[in-house]
């Protein structure tokens, strides 16, 4: 009897997936306060939603800012306009699509944001806390994480990453590549990846055995296909494989077993903040490692360096990665936890997996 593969899967998503343009409009808000005052002090989080017109009086799309923002004396950051800036330029300018951030009529910004703690504040200001140094800006535990599995694809060096969240990432990129470019005329910007490999005994790649596609799309088979859903669906999945998927994984990745699953209910037209709601943070396991290696449950969109929530993390990440591209390993994971207010780490934890 021959070894069973062991078959390891990790998600993406691409910029206009609800939680990820909230996540968007967070971090350009952070973009814009840092531009204002680079010590600024910036934890924003996002909500949206859209809501069927029908029947409905506007504003029928919503997006909620809410968080904690400092910033010097003098400075200006214009909270609503980055909102729909960010919002219209993923590509939702319309109800249709999922929402109209460019009308005031078809959506509100409603905007909770006051100061950060003075409590908090002094603990992580420069030599205002029971330090001298600047504190940590929360407890808390990060990770950082590395792999060379991704290295013997030449399309794929230099990432340290995951093989199967580095497809499933670069399948979302395309999308909203194809999208902007107009290689998929069709699609909106609501999408979703999802990539299952298979590994041998040794844990070494051996080919994607599952891609999974959800695209928002127009409202195809009414508008070219004379209502034929069937039409409709087969056209999409062409173009996915051909314009998406093909130029995406390697070839050496891709076996005729691969399975494609391509907007599996079969229509994908109501998405965005109409389909679902939205939150900044939703989406840490995307943003990090796929589910290989560990997370300590913090999110960092909206966050400025202070919270080590993202600047640990990042910093782990850098160190895994320099530790895996010199050859002292073949995987590094890198454990920091810290203390609200405290400078150092409390512990660092490095495991290489025995490579």
């Amino acid at each position: 009897m021959g070894v069973m593969a062991r078959l390891f899967s990790s998600e993406s998503v691409t910029a206009g997936h609800p939680d990820k343009l909230c996540d968007c409009i967070s971090d350009a808000i952070l973009d814009a306060c840092i531009s204002e005052d680079p010590n600024a002090r910036v934890a924003v989080e996002t909500f949206v939603k859209g809501l069927d017109p029908d029947g409905r009086e506007p504003p029928y799309s919503h997006i909620v800012i809410g968080g904690e923002v400092t910033l010097s004396e003098g400075c200006n950051v214009d909270y609503e306009k980055i909102a729909r800036d960010t919002a219209a330029r993923i590509g939702y300018t319309s109800v249709d699509v999922g929402m109209d951030a460019t009308s005031k009529e078809l959506c509100r910004v409603q905007i909770l944001v006051s100061e950060q703690s003075e409590d908090i504040s002094q603990g992580v200001t420069e030599g205002k806390g029971l330090y001298v140094e600047q504190g940590a800006g929360d407890q808390g535990i990060m990770f950082g994480y590395a792999s060379r599995e991704s290295e013997s694809y030449p399309s794929l060096r230099g990432s340290y990453l995951p093989l199967p969240i580095l497809l499933a990432q670069r399948l979302t990129t395309k999308l909203s590549e194809s999208l902007d470019d107009g290689t998929l005329d069709w699609a909106r910007p609501d999408g979703k990846s999802q990539v299952t490999v298979s590994y041998d005994e040794d844990g070494d790649p051996e080919y994607v055995d599952t891609v999974v596609i959800a695209i928002q799309h127009d409202d195809l088979a009414n508008e070219r296909f004379d209502g034929d859903i069937s039409k409709e669906r087969d056209f999409i999945n062409s173009e996915i494989k051909d314009k998406v998927i093909s130029s995406t994984i390697p070839g050496r990745l891709i076996s005729e077993e691969m399975k494609i699953i391509v907007n599996g209910t079969g229509r994908f037209v109501k998405g965005g903040p109409h389909g679902d709601a939205g939150l900044t943070g939703r989406k840490i396991i995307v943003d990090t490692y796929g589910g290989s290696g560990s997370h300590g449950g913090g999110a960092f969109s909206g966050k400025d360096p202070s919270k080590v929530d993202r600047s640990a993390c990042y910093a782990a990440r850098w160190a895994a990665k320099h530790v895996v591209a010199s050859g002292i390993a073949d995987s590094c994971q890198i454990q920091l936890a810290y203390a609200i207010g405290v400078p150092e780490p409390l512990s660092i934890n490095i495991n290489t997996y025995g490579t």
